[in-house]
């Protein structure tokens, strides 16, 4: 099993630093490949009036003259050792693990990546406890009850939930319940955590049930198809001539078959959603790492969008290390192998 973690640790630092550099390449090389130059680049963090003297000042301080491997090399050396920046009224030192220093803000990165990381957070974890638990439990249900009404109206639904864009639920629930009948903030009413439970759980009711529809929905439909599948085999059927109770049956055996496809895909999920709910925060105007990465793509901010891309990428990587350890303690039949 060590050998095992060592090898993900690594594939996983190794994915990371391959999306790292295909982000890297989107910013600095495809530009150049349109036939862009340094001061072309550099004259999109200046103002409208600045001197040909002042461009190319700011190219040579950003560091667009020097090779690109070398400009890759730079920006991966901060994030490991810390690096410094010269803004021109002073050099600043940003400490390990720097992810750069903001070219519109003339900030370093990590701090409003710390600011955010809360309030995307929890609108990942609380979305994804509601569309966990309805999702499969109606899931189950559905497979118990194939073929009834029960059945049919929840996958129809279900389905609806799928086909539902998340940006159209949003505004329409945002409509209903924010403006018409004042049960839910209309946004950008984030509180944290600490400050107030039941104000920070107020807040993020209707994003989280917003999100949580949408990959209910699918989830359902996943684990009514896996416990449908399992509900078939000879090991239940055995379960059931021992006299085990029903509930035992379905739950310890049937539902635990069903659920590797459920943690699989949920591993990738949730990774990607802390990476930034790009949709969601933007029809609620929460300020997470999805809007972060929005404003440093519309500012051509590279820092900015790099951060979290690293970051939502280091998320995925992770997920995806914690679901393969999981398959051991879902499924026996992964630790017999």
């Amino acid at each position: 099993m060590l050998s095992y973690l060592i090898r993900r640790l690594i594939a996983a630092a190794g994915l990371v630093v391959v999306i790292s550099m295909i982000t890297f390449a989107i910013f600095y090389v495809a530009p150049r490949i349109g036939g862009a130059t340094s001061e072309s680049m550099a004259s999109r963090y200046v103002g409208r009036s600045a001197t040909g003297a002042t461009v190319e000042q700011i190219a040579e301080r950003l560091g667009f003259n020097d090779p690109i491997p070398v400009q890759y090399w730079n920006w991966a050396k901060g994030v490991v050792v810390g690096t410094t920046y010269d803004y021109g009224a002073g050099v600043e030192k940003c400490p390990a693990p720097c992810l750069g220093y903001s070219f519109r803000t003339q900030q370093p990165v990590l701090p409003e990546i710390k600011r955010r990381i809360p309030i995307t957070f929890s609108l990942a974890i609380g979305a994804a406890f509601l569309w966990v638990v309805s999702g499969v439990a109606v899931g189950v249900l559905s497979a118990l009850k194939r073929g009834s009404i029960f059945d049919r109206i929840a996958m129809t639904v279900a389905l609806a939930g799928v086909s539902m864009p998340i940006f159209w639920t949003g505004l329409i629930s945002l409509s209903y319940f924010s403006y018409t009948l004042g049960w839910t903030p209309p946004g950008a009413s984030y509180v944290p955590l600490t400050e107030n439970p039941l104000k920070w759980a107020h807040g993020l009711l209707l994003p989280w049930i917003t999100l949580a529809l949408l990959f209910s929905a699918q989830y359902a439909r996943l684990t009514r198809a896996g416990m449908l599948e399992t509900m078939g085999e000879d090991y239940i059927r055995t379960a059931r001539a021992k006299g085990l109770r029903e509930r035992t049956v379905v739950m310890k055996h049937g539902l635990r078959g069903a659920l590797t496809p459920i943690v699989t895909i949920f591993g990738l999920d949730f990774g990607l959603l802390i990476g930034g709910a790009v949709l969601t925060e933007t029809v609620f105007g929460l300020p997470g790492l999805g809007q972060l990465a929005i404003q440093g793509t519309k500012n051509n901010d590279l820092p900015q969008v790099l951060g979290v891309v690293l970051l939502a990428a280091l998320f995925v990587a992770v997920a995806n290390l914690v679901v393969d350890l999981l398959y051991a303690v879902v499924d026996p039949r992964v630790r017999a192998k």
